[in-house]
């Protein structure tokens, strides 16, 4: 059953051949690429933020690069995307890994809606939604709390390969307003 599951995503993701098994699809055409660029988005914010404290600052990775959001400077966006690369080449791993990663959020969000929905299950009028309230505010605590490590280690795990290989910047520039561009290429 999992041999003809993996068969089909080999198919869609370019060939048997080069997708063999599931964590071969961390590697597969665009996702490989943009897990690297989300790690190369992460080292740059995080280098950033040292060099511009309060700062307020937003990624967004695909897998040509990744886009900026914030209020800052061209030069300084070019330095700190020069700097990551070249750290995250000497092996410093950590700085793939971002506390503010949406992955973050969206493992936490999504453990709590998940542990609401269980919590809610089977209630069929308002006063039994009201009386589950606080075993729906527990599971959703405890969900808050297993989300917390699971999504750094979703990060390091599956979202961000902290390994640039051949990742090469191309270009960095000013697209509008608050918004960088790090073109990228492999």
């Amino acid at each position: 059953m999992l041999e003809a599951r993996l068969w089909r995503v080999s198919l869609i993701f370019g060939g048997g051949d080069k997708i063999e098994n599931m964590n071969n699809i961390l590697e597969a055409p665009l996702v490989g690429e943009t897990r690297r660029n989300h790690a190369l988005e992460h080292a740059t914010i995080h280098i950033l933020s040292r060099a511009l404290p309060g700062r307020s600052m937003a990624g967004h990775s695909n897998p040509t690069g990744f886009f900026l959001l914030g209020d800052l400077p061209t030069d300084q966006v070019r330095q700190a995307v020069s700097e990551a690369l070249a750290r995250l080449q000497n092996g410093e791993k950590q700085l793939a890994i971002h506390e503010g990663c949406g992955t973050n959020y969206a493992v936490t969000g999504g453990l709590a809606a998940l542990f609401a929905f269980v919590g809610m299950s089977g209630t069929r009028s308002n006063r039994e939604r009201f009386e589950r309230l606080p075993l729906v505010m527990l599971l959703s605590i405890l969900a808050f709390m297993i989300g917390q490590p699971l999504g750094p280690a979703l990060q390091k795990q599956v979202t961000t390969e902290s390994d640039p290989g051949e990742l090469q910047i191309v270009d960095v520039y000013k697209v509008a307003g608050n918004v960088h561009r790090v073109v990228t290429r492999f």
